[in-house]
């Protein structure tokens, strides 16, 4: 049989076609898949921005059989009630949470201690401890019971699930050990919930090696027992202090150099207290990027900050980097600005020096340290003053109020050239005798 060569075309065309499609095709299933998936996580309020790092990342969530699956997946995470946040924190630090089996499992393991009163912020941390490490619902629960055996009921439990679920991986040994050591200071039971509900990670140190060691270095700087003991029940974070922080915490505050009424209210609690509270600001300092150094550097220039809340403190210093596009590092040269008032003084000389760049009234630079170093009057003479429209930003005078000159009244009535110059040699000479009063 002869095969004409129009037959052998379509021939040789279908078989290309079927090697192509059949080489082309796994690369168009698993883009698509990938656009379905990335579709689907949007729908479950995951960040649009950060989706291609996730899933270039996570490429086993690409296979084709898993879309469902994975949502699924989301479905039963979701009727856990985690808030969004802890959702997308959950998807980010162990995505194969998503295995269904893995939470159906869990699932059903979750219905039978509902009535513990877990959060859902507890529920999704234990959810992705248990998918590192293999742990089953039913293990989880043994180790609940011991722990309420021990003590930990209702408000204790879900707070140490909710800043440490890595209590549920502890010996009973290690649990009891820390629970004796704080009786051993005389906090008594109820001061020992306290403890670990204001400080949950107490639980991850060593007794031998982290907690005694430090207790015995606030009684080597004169601390008394009870005094410990009140500030540990007080305040449960004092534990978290290393080895050798409260003496530089106090020799810091031994060379301070400020007015007599800072310094008693620094001291108004306690030298221990006051310590503890220089601790703070500094972890607060290095968690922005400063060393301990400059962060010490800063507190002994700017002693009020030992004053401030720590919360005040973050915020001035996520507007200096984030919206005054300053480094963090500038605060060493110019702490003075963490010691200014933000609404009063950062704020609106922030948005006079963005308004007359924007305008083009600035020829030069202005520095964070021109920006709050001058006194207030000297910043409006100097930025506001000879623009009105930067009046109302700035906040300088009450609505209505006169502005208050630095010479009397009468003093500028007496040299006014209008009514006591009779000749203009006389004008000219009243005009020089003047200008220094300006």
């Amino acid at each position: 049989m002869v095969i004409s060569s129009l037959t052998k075309a379509s021939l040789f065309y279908r078989l290309s076609s079927t090697q192509y499609f059949s080489t082309v095709s796994p690369k168009i299933s698993q883009f698509r898949n990938q656009i379905s998936l990335a579709n689907l996580l949007r729908r479950y309020g995951f960040p649009p921005t950060q989706l291609h790092s996730f899933l270039a990342k996570n490429q086993f969530l690409l296979n084709r059989s898993n879309v469902h699956d994975i949502q699924n997946s989301l479905n039963i995470l979701l009727s856990f009630k985690i808030p969004q946040p802890s959702f997308i924190s959950l998807l980010f630090d162990c995505p194969a949470v998503l295995d269904s089996n893995f939470l159906k499992k869990w699932q059903i393991g979750i219905s039978k201690f509902g009535n513990l009163g877990i959060s859902p912020v507890g529920i999704c941390n234990v959810l992705a401890l248990s998918r590192r490490f293999r742990i089953d619902p039913d293990l989880f629960l043994n180790r609940v019971g011991v722990l309420k055996d021990l003590g930990f009921n209702g408000g204790v439990l879900t707070r140490v699930l909710e800043r440490f679920p890595r209590i549920i991986m502890m010996k009973e040994d290690d649990l009891c050990e820390k629970i004796g050591f704080l009786e051993g200071i005389g906090i008594s039971r109820y001061g020992i919930e306290r403890v670990f509900h204001l400080f949950p990670e107490v639980l991850g140190f060593d007794v031998e090696n982290r907690l005694k060691p430090l207790l015995d270095e606030f009684l080597e700087l004169g601390f008394s027992e009870n005094m410990i003991r009140d500030e540990i029940i007080k305040d449960s974070r004092v534990l978290s202090m290393e080895l050798g922080e409260m003496s530089r915490c106090l020799g810091l505050l031994k060379t301070l150099k400020c007015r007599a009424p800072i310094k008693d209210k620094i001291f108004s609690e306690g030298e221990f207290r006051a310590g503890f509270e220089v601790k703070l600001r500094v972890d607060c300092l290095c968690k922005q990027g400063l060393i301990h150094r400059e962060a010490f550097k800063i507190l002994w220039k700017e002693p009020r900050l030992i004053l401030y809340e720590v919360e005040e403190i973050e915020k001035k210093i996520d507007f200096l980097v984030n919206t005054m596009n300053y480094k963090v590092g500038c605060l060493v040269e110019v702490p003075e600005y963490l010691g200014a008032n933000f609404d009063k003084q950062i704020l609106p000389r922030y948005n006079v020096v963005e308004y007359l760049r924007s305008q083009g009234a600035l020829e030069f630079d202005v520095g964070l340290k021109s920006l709050i170093k001058p006194s207030r009057l000297r910043f409006y003479n100097l930025y506001v003053k000879p623009y009105p429209e930067c009046e109302k930003m700035f906040g300088r005078f009450a609505e209505g109020a006169a502005i208050q000159g630095r010479h009397p009244v009468g003093m500028w009535k007496l040299f006014k050239p209008q009514k006591y110059a009779e000749s203009k040699e006389d004008v000219n000479n009243t005009k020089s005798f003047m200008e220094p009063l300006v």
